[in-house]
């Protein structure tokens, strides 16, 4: 039996998706298995007993000399490259351009003056024609002012446009030059005395065909970067010069040096019962490790979460070997709690810091003080995590793991009747040990928000300061838009509130879900502000079709800006597909051709989140209360399940959590929120008590 398209294009999908999640696991044991491996080298380099040997980045064990003479390549190689880049690149002009510049702006002008000799058809259908058949890209206006030209006017102008164009292109454009000369070509046209519309003309004909025309000439440059890299003396190291001396540390260079001198000694291999014994601890400890992470928190798996985990564990493990050496009450094993607690989950970051200290024990040889300490300080570290509001609290958070870190430290020192100036010296590393975890989680946390796209309360809160660029832009250029959008942000952020979906997201989605109408705030309602609107001169296709952009153009600012993809989202389908029923009908009352709704609808998707659907809901709120003329109780309550009811109806909430429930529970919210906007205020009498005053 032959199988549908349908059930065809669901499997299909099912493989996908199977394709997918087991390439993800693929990929996860790939990163667990190269974690392993670090974490084996970096303990049995502790562990294990070894050979002086030298490598990058080690102190020079003793002075060493070079036993004959020989070439240091790499900084020979420096010195070339130096003469390299002090070649001046060499040029040539390209005469094809300017011909085929040239040969555009001919044929502009033969058009118009073939245009102009048809009496037959008016100004108005030539300028068509001309926009249909010109190569060059002009205004409505700037066509006609060239159609209107008399025939010697016309050759004149012709003639001070091919001068300007043979004195520009003569001395030759670069590529990186080329913004330069049209603003250029702007300046000289100020110069001429000619009017205004001619002007515009002229500079639209040459900006819009100009070309760089003067490229630079690869095998002269290259024949010159030969003639002086051959020119440059090899450096010589001399038989018995110090290469390095005792306590220095090995770079690349020096390490290659050592090598061709034949002075690098082998490195013995491990023992190999303490490679098994190391290799059988790591994969316990992991074990719980990720055995948490598949059981209690799977969603660690998706996305590049566990790399974060992972990156984050092994950069601390590397970090805290090279702190030990000043002291080892400032490891910052904190900071790792920290930014799980903050980044991923705080009970994972709870695990995780057992996981650090013990690893750290067996590596540094901790004692029962510093393995007390840390576990104590990273859980609290990862307690007080919980509902942060602002980057600074994070620097309390510090001082208080810091707190907690002297307090164990004195514990331990009473305990063991330690010297009291032995207890202050390591009280006050240990209470250095919190702020420097909080000043390390503060540092670096821009990088994992950025780099690895983790969205954060802290980086919403960010977000949603006025003082952001383009909440900023959408105030000054847009400010009908933008008062729109705080207000649907109330709305959204309350809504949140009571159907248990994120209220940080869903506001800070709502201010910026319409800020694609910055590239055309004038075609939007909101910000005509009593001036004419533009859709009356437009067809309703058209119309529609610049309604429905802003969607697209605000993705596109959106991602300029680095906004988080779970704004992006909102931004893109808080819309789904609805039909723009206004220039739908409108169309239908034109009956110029046959009209179809597809034609009137947003791209979507359908809100997939219950924030985005929310954000939906607000924004089709707020526009719809606000034009009600009478706003009383009765009349918002209605408003706002009737819009409710729509999108529903519409198939727009299909796709998302929200229960029939959550919906009558958001027009609840929804309604207190608007009631509060629209309520009654007093009639104040008029009282002219401040110009009897000034009278008297």
């Amino acid at each position: 039996m032959k199988k549908s398209s349908k059930e065809i294009n669901g499997n299909n999908c099912k493989e996908t998706t199977f394709n997918i999640r087991k390439n993800k696991l693929y990929f996860n044991i790939f990163l667990i298995l190269i974690f392993t491996m670090v974490l084996f080298f970096v303990t049995i380099q502790k562990v294990e007993t070894k050979r002086i040997n030298v490598k990058v980045g080690d102190a020079a064990p003793l002075e060493i000399r070079a036993t004959k003479d020989i070439v240091d390549k790499q900084a020979t190689e420096q010195l070339k490259k130096e003469a390299s880049d002090r070649v001046e690149p060499r040029y040539r002009l390209s005469p094809s351009v300017q011909m085929t510049m040239k040969a555009t702006i001919k044929e502009f002008f033969d058009t118009v003056r073939e245009f102009q000799l048809d009496q037959s058809i008016g100004v108005s259908k030539k300028t068509d024609l001309l926009v249909e058949e010109s190569r060059i890209l002009l205004s409505r206006n700037e066509y006609q002012t060239a159609l209107r030209m008399e025939s010697d006017e016309l050759i004149s102008f012709e003639n001070i446009i091919n001068d300007l164009t043979n004195q520009i292109m003569a001395a030759g454009i670069k590529e990186e030059d080329l913004e330069y000369e049209k603003e250029n070509i702007e300046k000289i046209f100020e110069s001429i005395d000619i009017s205004d519309n001619k002007k515009e003309l002229g500079i639209s004909l040459i900006n819009n065909t100009i070309q760089p025309n003067k490229f630079m000439d690869e095998e002269a440059t290259q024949r010159r970067i030969d003639e002086e890299v051959e020119k440059v003396e090899p450096v010589i190291i001399k038989e018995h010069q110090v290469i390095v001396r005792k306590g220095d540390r090995i770079d690349s260079n020096t390490l290659d040096l050592i090598k061709e001198l034949g002075l690098l000694k082998e490195k013995e291999g491990y023992d190999r019962r303490t490679v098994l014994g190391i290799i059988v601890l790591i994969l316990l400890l992991e074990t719980v490790v990720f055995g948490y992470i598949f059981y209690f928190n799977p969603e660690i798996l998706e996305g590049n979460r566990l790399l974060i985990l992972l990156i984050i564990v092994t950069a601390l493990i590397l970090i805290s070997q090279g702190i030990y050496n000043i002291s080892p009450f400032i490891i910052p094993v904190s900071t790792g709690a920290l930014l799980i607690a903050i980044l991923l989950d705080i009970k994972l970051s709870l695990i995780v810091n057992i996981f650090l200290v013990f690893i750290l024990s067996f590596i540094l040889k901790l004692d029962d003080t510093l393995m007390t300490m840390y576990l104590i300080g990273g859980s609290v570290g990862a307690f007080l995590v919980i509902k942060q509001q602002q980057r600074y609290n994070i620097l309390i958070n510090g001082l208080l793991i810091g707190i907690s870190n002297l307090l164990t430290i004195l514990s331990f020192g009473l305990i063991k009747k330690l010297e009291f100036m032995d207890i202050l010296i390591k009280g006050g590393y240990g209470f250095l040990n919190g702020i420097f975890c909080a000043i390390l989680t503060i540092g670096t946390l821009p990088i994992w928000e950025n780099v690895f796209e983790v969205l954060t309360p802290l980086k919403l809160l960010e977000l949603s300061n006025p003082n952001q660029p383009l909440l900023k832009r959408l105030l000054i250029e847009a400010p009908g838009t933008y008062h729109h959008s705080i207000i649907v942000g109330n709305l959204s952020e309350r809504a949140a509130e009571v159907v248990g979906a994120d209220p940080l997201i869903s506001r800070v989605g709502a201010y910026y879900h319409d800020i694609g109408k910055l590239i055309r705030p004038y075609f939007f309602k909101e910000n005509q502000l009593g001036s004419d609107n533009p859709h009356d001169k437009l067809q309703p296709n058209m119309s529609t079709l610049i309604i429905t952009n802003h969607i697209k153009d605000g993705v596109a600012l959106g991602k300029k800006n680095r906004l988080p993809k779970e704004i992006i989202d909102i931004i893109a389908q808080h819309h789904g597909d609805t039909v723009v029923f206004y220039f739908y009908h409108k169309a239908k009352e034109n009956e110029l051709s046959e009209v179809k709704i597809e034609d009137f609808r947003y791209l979507g998707p359908k809100p997939q989140t219950k924030e985005a659907a929310i954000v939906m809901l607000a924004d089709s709120t707020e526009a719809a209360v606000r034009s009600i003329k009478e706003p009383t109780k009765k009349n918002i309550e209605e408003m706002i399940r009737n819009i409710i009811k729509g999108k529903l109806e519409d198939g727009q909430l299909e796709e998302c959590d929200l229960t029939l429930k959550n919906l009558n529970t958001i027009a609840n919210a929804f309604s207190s929120v608007m009631m509060g906007i629209f309520h009654e205020r007093i009639e104040y009498p008029n009282l002219d008590l401040v110009k009897e005053k000034g009278d008297a």
